[in-house]
């Protein structure tokens, strides 16, 4: 056996087969609106739309190191934008939507400046205090309703479709597209070369830096780039809500401890961790909702119990297991004559 007998893949059987499975999966969704209920359609929105902020925040969590837990700053900022840029600007919601892309990266770049010069916990706590601050800046907006918030025009909302079920479904075909577009963003970028510098990054900052990456620029584009999406899935969120408040825009416990929640169970620092997570956590909350206090009770239950089980989360267990890997980000070396099953 010579060395021309090896080859090396970044492919797999089971990540053919997930590609197979999973387009499939994603025609049945895009065909939705023909035999899915309103209620389950409005379900299903939402869990795309958490799906793709966690994606989201596991990029930058799990990869560039970067644990926020202020991202809401950006969900209720990406809410407001949609809201004055289609009741002041007269834009379109869609067109919205992408501005407010625009302007949260814009807003996040003295952001990152700032809370950038904070290690560990203090630049957690500072992304929660610049949250805050947002919070506290847009209650004082009259214009937007204040503390008490504001609704969207009804004719801003028949901009959309003249017909309920068109806006419906409208709304849900673009969470949907929010998901697909956030997950294979970061599936992309994970495989280029800044991916894999960010990568490296996680692995061992120290070996990276003397190997010439340069770790600001790389953290700062990946909190950057975040922010942006994030915005942009905010206002996708409130347009489905059709209100905001400050305190529903920039609620923590909505958008970023449930969603390190998902990160967490589902398997940090991989991208089939936020879809197991954010599956696991829907079930949870649709089957034990209705018992109140006891359900979030029943979810940190179960994040103690994976965190000391499984400390990389469901499919990180999965993973070490059986060597499965549906998104494969790194090489592998192939040896002749033996079956690939990851």
């Amino acid at each position: 056996m010579t060395l021309q007998d090896y080859h090396v893949t970044r492919s797999s059987n089971a990540a053919r087969t997930a590609a197979i499975l999973g387009a499939l999966i994603l025609i049945a969704l895009v065909a939705a609106p023909w035999w899915a209920g309103r209620a389950d359609m409005r379900l299903m929105g939402e869990i795309f739309l958490y799906l793709a902020l966690a994606s989201l925040w596991n990029l930058m969590a799990g990869y560039a190191g970067l644990v926020s837990v202020g991202q809401q700053a950006f969900v209720g900022f990406g809410g407001y934008m949609l809201f004055a840029l289609t009741m002041f600007a007269g834009l379109h919601p869609i067109a919205a939507i992408g501005l407010a892309g625009v302007f949260g990266a814009l807003v996040s770049v003295p952001v990152a400046v700032l809370i950038f010069r904070l290690r560990g916990a203090y630049f957690a706590i500072g992304t929660w205090v610049i949250a805050e601050v947002f919070r506290l800046g847009f209650a004082q907006i009259s214009s937007l309703g204040g503390g008490s918030g504001s609704s969207l025009p009804v004719a801003i909302v028949k901009s959309l479709a003249s017909k309920r079920a068109m806006r419906e479904s409208l709304s849900y075909w673009l969470a949907l597209g929010a998901a697909v577009t956030v997950i294979t963003a970061v599936y992309l970028f994970l495989r280029s070369r800044k991916g894999l510098a960010l990568t490296a990054i996680r692995d061992n900052e120290l070996a990276a830096r003397s190997l010439g990456i340069d770790i600001w620029r790389t953290k700062f584009t990946v909190y950057v780039v975040t922010s942006a999406l994030t915005a942009m899935i905010g206002a996708l969120i409130f347009l489905q809500k059709l209100r905001i408040s400050p305190d529903a825009a920039f609620s923590v416990n909505d958008w970023t401890a449930f969603v390190i929640f998902i990160v967490v169970i589902g398997g940090i620092g991989t991208i089939e961790g936020p879809i197991v997570g954010t599956l696991v956590f829907f079930a949870l909350r649709e089957t034990l909702a209705d018992l109140g206090t006891i359900y979030l009770i029943v979810l940190g239950v179960v994040a103690i119990v994976i965190m000391l089980k499984a400390p990389k989360g469901i499919w990180g267990l999965i993973r070490a297991r059986f060597d499965l890997q549906l998104f494969p980000l790194g090489y592998r070396v192939m040896v002749p004559g033996k079956t690939d099953k990851s």
